[in-house]
């Protein structure tokens, strides 16, 4: 190991000599949208050498599980150190950075919103600032923003033309982090494309709080799932899969017209107006499985509707996904049935 990144990998994700990404830079990669990104990258022939930043080594990620670290160069360190991230950009001659890196968890942020606030902040733009000085390289960035950008419409469809303007500690920082993205775009003229999903749900996810993995665990466990909320709340879904294909269509679109898109948000979104309750009952009946939640009524600080609109994406980039919701479930449950019995069987 030389500087703190692996040499394993050097020449990972292959030499294509007309890859579209080029040299491709992934923040989060270890997570569950990451591993996804990742993996498609692997396969696709998109890219001429693929980078991920790695903070810690969680061994059940898919990352590490199936072996992406292998085939990738993976950067030990923390998305706020600038120097590295101007190291990192600088070194592999970076073409194309997914940023995806963030503290994700709305109950985590609660309870220590300092730590949110200063990864998601000043963590993206300790980035953009590395890219800036390295834009002789730099040609395009994915940023991952966030349904929760928007805030509290009242239950409106959010479409991009609407402020954003979250409230609470992790809703402000994607609202923030979002508009330092914009700011970077219009003032430096850098080619930066925001993207605003709803909760990804699929294989990998091993945050068990989560409404997908809880409620399939407890249901392989023949335990009645817990739903935190009322169970009315009203949350956009997208399956991981799909999420990291519209951040592939979105580089490929940005590589062929780089001006046209710059500092642009694109909403990714089924459009579907599911309740906490009706997808549990999808994931249950998708298990064939005669369990009924149990309602604990205790979320505090969340929004009650979030919904998007994606026809932006539709016009603009012709966008459409791949599999959709219940095939996204149907195939969700069948990667943790598997994991589950290989994990319990194998004891």
């Amino acid at each position: 190991m030389v500087g703190g990144m692996s040499a394993a990998g050097s020449n990972a994700g292959g030499t294509a000599k007309n890859a579209v990404f080029g040299n491709v830079f992934v923040t989060g990669g270890t997570g569950l949208l990451g591993s996804e990104l990742v993996a498609q990258l692997l396969s696709s022939g998109e890219c001429s050498r693929i980078v991920c930043l790695v903070r810690d080594f969680v061994p059940k990620s898919r990352f590490f599980a199936e072996k992406m670290n292998d085939r990738v160069i993976a950067v030990n360190g923390d998305l706020r150190d600038q120097n590295l991230m101007d190291r990192v950009l600088n070194e592999y001659e970076i073409n194309t950075v997914f940023h995806l890196a963030a503290q994700t968890i709305v109950g985590q942020a609660n309870a220590r919103p300092t730590e949110t606030l200063d990864v998601n902040i000043r963590g993206t733009w300790a980035l953009l600032e590395a890219a800036r000085l390295n834009s002789k390289h730099v040609r395009n960035l994915l940023i991952a923003s966030s349904d929760k950008a928007y805030g509290n419409l009242k239950g409106e469809k959010y479409d991009e033309s609407f402020p954003l303007a979250g409230e609470h500690p992790y809703d402000v920082s994607k609202s923030c982090m979002d508009l330092i993205c914009q700011s970077y775009a219009k003032t430096y003229g850098m080619n930066i494309g925001i993207t605003r999903c709803g909760n990804f749900f699929g294989p990998g996810d091993l945050n068990e709080s989560r409404i997908f993995p809880s409620t399939i665990l407890s249901a392989l466990k023949n335990e009645s799932p817990q739903i935190r909320s009322d169970g009315k709340y009203i949350r956009d879904y997208i399956y991981v899969s799909d999420g990291a294909s519209a951040y592939r269509h979105l580089a490929r679109k940005m590589a062929a017209e780089p001006a046209k898109f710059r500092g642009e948000a694109f909403n990714f979104s089924y459009e579907l107006k599911l309740t906490v309750l009706e997808v549990v009952d999808s994931i249950l009946k998708a298990m064939n499985s005669g369990l009924k939640p149990t309602i604990l009524n205790e979320s505090k600080h969340e929004i009650p509707v979030q919904s998007l609109d994606s026809s932006k994406a539709v016009k603009l980039l012709q966008w459409k996904p791949d599999l959709g919701f219940q095939e996204g479930v149907k195939r969700t449950v069948e990667w943790y049935e598997k994991w589950y019995h290989g994990e319990h069987d194998a004891k």
